[in-house]
């Protein structure tokens, strides 16, 4: 039987544009993942590159949103856009046998979309909550939609995976 993890990626202060618009989702989908068992876990991104101001680590923008809940100390930080690249992440789905994963998070079009395609790469199942997903360019949502789909993640919205479990 496989083990399941909902996956929380991105949803820091520096994260402003749109993610308010999907946090409330989030949060439920959170409640959903604790009510069935699963593991819920949070990826911060830290950029380490000179010359940008976001995702400084030890900074608030580095920080967790406030308005996002959190119920387990599953928190693990990236550098890159690719969460399987955080050692700890990776060794922790590892020793606990998670294989099948629902992601919810931002940018579409970067992090997210980066740990999708390679997680399906890796062999896991993954899943894309469609209405718990954002992007600074809200007008490329319906292409990454698609590109999770061709990329064989299964992509539903909120709803439609609280109704089957």
């Amino acid at each position: 039987m496989s083990k399941k993890a909902l996956v929380v990626i991105d949803i820091q202060n520096d994260i402003t544009k749109h993610y308010r618009d999907i946090i409330d989702n989030i949060n439920t989908a959170i409640d959903w993942a604790v009510d069935l068992g699963m593991t819920v876990i949070y990826i911060k991104h830290n950029n380490l590159s000179p010359g940008t101001r976001t995702f400084k680590p030890d900074t608030k923008g580095s920080e967790l949103a406030p308005e996002l809940k959190v119920v387990s100390n599953h928190i693990f930080v990236k550098t890159k856009a690719n969460a399987l690249t955080s050692a700890d992440f990776s060794e922790y789905i590892k020793e606990n046998g998670i294989d099948e994963f629902y992601i919810t998070g931002a940018d579409a079009t970067a992090c997210v979309k980066s740990t999708c395609f390679n997680m399906t790469k890796a062999g896991y199942t993954v899943h894309v909550i469609s209405d718990c997903v954002t992007s600074y360019d809200l007008k490329k949502m319906p292409e990454m939609l698609s590109y999770y789909a061709d990329k064989g993640c299964e992509v539903k919205a909120l709803t439609e995976y609280m109704e089957s479990n």
